[in-house]
């Protein structure tokens, strides 16, 4: 059964659950639970004496008290000063992946007044919907019936003791906002021998049935027709053909906002061949063209007043006898020649015809998304991903819309100077600038198809996957851009 959140209007004491989880700040027994802890004999005030729980970030307590919640789990905050969107939406995670781990069907979560820290119940909702998302998500489609026998999660509910209406409607964006991001993992997990650039237009095209979205998708002959010669020059080596999948929500007249994500399905390097090592990670360099997808099911779900488009390259990147070769010329969407010098610098071939293609669409801005380059990893870590652009003010916007979501950016400059990078002795560009500046060599190139609108370049290359579980998430995708690009989007309703 799919994961799902809602919201019940019930006192906290005697609300029948297999699960109670309640979300505390780092300070005294708060008054609120004063009658909790009377049900539970006490059992809250014993433990905040004994000093066995504090309410310090990411910490825990498991309780089986007497009552109607079989076992009440404490999830700590951190001080109350320090309480923000991020850590809600953190404890909330904590509190659906151990929901999870301690196998009830379902859950309920309690998030007091003193633990909002001046956030509305509307906005508090929210995150802790996102957040239980994020928390209850696993992927074991495709491993063998297990013997373990206890249930999956397949619900948590947000208990509205007060503020029914408001935490109604934080809960309906936040879920939308998990769904998305749900839609986001689900696709990026999976494998390059399933998940093919048909398989990507197959879930464009079941996303465009299922909420009445207009949907176009190009097979190789319809690509060669349109002459995106980069996109079919990262093609050319594979047995799978490319596909380009254009989708328009229309929630309002007027200059769409477009996305364009990166949809490589599996990227070898082509003849210029990755190592062997963790090469399997390369799975994920489709996570921009999921980000893209994600956000689409939130569009469908919430149906906001706003025009956008999203618009995915997809490929693979394979090493062959008909591969692109360093060295070789090809010809762009735009009509600019690209000098290929390094044939692991796909993700930027295929953005570049897509930067073009957007431009028949008149729009307000451009936003792409893409495991574009390694080296923003080294200068971002994991902890944020990169933005840069020809538009200061869309930066900001961009840079704000990632604060709200928890997805946080940090810009890079696009100096002319980093230009000279980019030069080509004998075609118009050439597509690698060698390692200096890295990154922002990639967005110059991406730049050189910017014509007639404000865009916003996104590196998620340390930010699509991590390799290892944390409190809030298991090892694997993270779905990011998802809500960066929900909260932009939502942020630009008419």
């Amino acid at each position: 059964m799919p994961f799902e959140t809602a919201v019940v209007r019930a006192a906290l004491v005697g609300h029948e659950t297999p699960l109670l989880a309640v979300v505390l700040a780092r300070a005294p027994l708060p008054p609120s639970l004063g009658a909790l802890d009377q049900a539970a004999g006490g059992a809250l005030s014993r433990l905040y004496s004994a000093g066995d729980f504090s309410g310090k970030r990411d910490e825990t307590a498991l309780l089986y008290p007497t009552g109607a919640a079989a076992r009440l789990l404490l999830v700590g905050l951190g001080k109350p000063e320090e309480i923000s969107r991020t850590s809600i939406r953190r404890a909330a995670a904590i509190a659906a992946k151990r929901a999870r781990t301690l196998g009830v069907p379902r859950a309920t979560l309690y998030l007091p007044p003193e633990a909002r820290a001046g956030l509305t119940p509307a906005d508090a909702a929210q995150l802790a919907a996102e957040g239980l998302a994020q928390g209850a998500w696993q992927f074991s489609e495709m491993k063998r019936p297990s013997d373990d026998k206890r249930p999956q999660l397949e619900r948590v509910e947000l208990l509205a003791a007060e503020d029914g209406d408001e935490i109604t409607a934080g809960h309906r964006i936040g879920a939308a906002l998990g769904a998305g991001q749900t839609v986001a993992r689900d696709i990026q997990v999976l494998p390059g021998n399933v998940c093919t650039p048909s398989y990507v237009a197959s879930v464009a095209e079941e996303l465009a049935r299922r909420h009445g979205f207009e949907i176009t998708v190009l097979d190789r002959a319809a690509i060669t027709e349109d002459r995106m010669g980069a996109l079919l020059a990262v093609a050319q080596g594979s047995a799978e053909e490319p596909r380009f999948i254009a989708l328009e929500y229309q929630g309002a007249p007027g200059a769409p906002i477009v996305l364009v994500g990166k949809g490589v399905t599996f990227d070898t390097g082509g003849i210029s061949i990755k190592p062997a090592q963790n090469m399997e990670d390369m799975k994920y360099d489709m996570s921009g063209a999921a980000a893209v997808l994600g956000t689409f099911e939130v569009l469908g779900r919430l149906k906001p007043k706003v025009h956008v488009v999203g618009l995915i390259p997809s490929t693979e990147n394979m090493p062959s006898g008909t591969a692109v070769k360093p060295g070789d010329v090809i010809t762009s969407h735009l009509g600019k020649t690209i000098e290929v010098i390094n044939t692991d610098a796909e993700g930027r071939l295929i953005l570049c015809d897509a930067l073009s293609y957007a431009r028949r669409y008149r729009p307000a801005c451009v936003l792409d998304i893409a495991t574009l380059t390694g080296a923003i990893v080294v200068a971002l870590g994991h902890s944020a991903s990169g933005v840069m652009g020809t538009d200061d003010e869309l930066v900001e916007e961009v840079r704000g819309a990632g604060e709200r979501a928890g997805e946080r950016v940090w810009p890079l400059p696009l100096w002319d100077e980093y230009r000279d990078l980019m030069k080509s002795d004998i075609a118009d560009v050439k597509n690698a600038g060698g390692r200096p500046a890295g990154s922002i060599s990639a967005g110059w190139f991406l730049r050189e198809f910017v014509e007639g609108f404000p865009w916003a370049h996104l590196d998620i290359a340390g930010t699509a996957y991590t390799d290892r579980d944390d409190p809030t998430r298991v090892k694997g995708p993270t779905g990011v851009g998802v809500r960066l690009f929900s909260e932009f989007v939502l942020g630009r309703q008419r």
